[in-house]
């Protein structure tokens, strides 16, 4: 690891299409965190992309996952589109979230070093809605952009 005695964390990073249409974009979620040896971080991305069931396509005709390097990349071909997932592994470097481990002081454990192995998972947000009472035309779109009126914008 070249950094002494140091435990890694790995966060196990997700990287797929969500909406559809004009609205189709790619977006990416950290599934979990994961410590210790970088293999070990490599072998639950696997697990997890085996086990990964995407959105879309709703259909799905055909699914492939590759090694890509050290990630994976799994297309699901459906009735008329394709739609990639890709799964990597990356070392944390810095979080704003997380708190500043302890210094050691002589022979007791620092409090960092009684985390779990790896952090409670959570699931994507869900994609922003807007309320009913907004007037929308055929396709969904509202007729009104969202910031348009509001007064607290530069």
């Amino acid at each position: 690891m070249g950094r002494g005695t140091a435990v890694a964390t790995w966060g196990l990073i997700l990287e797929t299409t969500v909406g559809l249409g004009e609205r189709k974009h790619s977006e990416a979620y950290v599934m979990v965190h994961v410590e210790g040896e970088r293999e070990a971080a490599l072998a639950e991305l696997e697990r997890r992309a085996r086990a990964y069931a995407p959105e879309h396509p709703r259909s799905p005709k055909r699914r492939r996952l590759f090694r890509d390097g050290d990630g994976f990349l799994l297309v699901v071909d459906g009735a008329w589109q394709s739609h990639a997932t890709r799964f990597s592994v990356a070392e944390l470097l810095d979080d704003t979230d997380r708190p500043t481990p302890a210094e050691r002081v002589g022979d007791e454990p620092a409090e960092a070093e009684a985390l779990p192995a790896t952090t409670p998972e959570y699931p994507p947000p869900p994609p922003p809605t807007l309320p009913p009472s907004v007037e929308r035309d055929e396709d969904g779109v509202p007729v009104k952009p969202a910031w348009l009126g509001r007064t607290d914008l530069p």
